[in-house]
């Protein structure tokens, strides 16, 4: 019970950051991602901000993280052990980057969007929800039922 108030309690500060941040806002996004848009001075940089910030805070995060035995809500840390760089990891990367690119969002903000009830966020939602399904469906299975096939899913290790 304490592990799902503190993760719903993360999940409320991120998604209240990124809404102050203005994250749930694909026109302050592409604004951010429009590069040719410095020349012109349309080019909005502050999100690049909001970025620094949040890997200063990651920074902390970790540092004072790792200075405990173990978890507050759980019996050991999670981490990944797979550090490979291969085929899987670039095209989703570049999916991702793609789709934040001509949509304006990426999953956590839009999840955060859902609650302004604009239908192009719900419209986006369901599209990577649907998407995330097929990629199950499709390609998970076919690497489960593939011998030869390393499945290049990360397992979880306890330290």
């Amino acid at each position: 019970m304490a592990q799902a108030l503190v993760a719903g309690l993360a999940g409320l500060l991120f998604g209240a950051g990124l809404t102050v941040a203005q994250m749930i806002n694909p026109a302050k996004v592409l604004a951010f991602l429009d590069f040719g848009g410095i020349a012109d001075g349309s080019w909005d940089p502050s999100l690049a901000l909001v970025m620094a910030g949040a890997l200063v805070v990651t920074y902390a995060g970790y540092a004072l993280t790792f200075r405990r035995r173990r978890p507050v809500c759980a019996a050991g840390f999670s981490l990944p052990t797979n550090r490979r760089v291969d085929r899987r990891l670039l095209a989703g990367a570049a999916l991702f980057g793609a789709g934040w690119g001509l949509a304006g969002y990426c999953p956590g903000p839009a999840i955060a969007g859902l609650g302004l009830g604009a239908t192009k966020t719900m419209v986006f939602v369901g599209a990577m929800l649907a998407g995330m399904g097929a990629y199950h469906l499709i390609v998970e299975r076919w690497l489960q039922r593939s011998p030869d096939s390393p499945s290049g899913q990360e397992v979880p290790r306890k330290v």
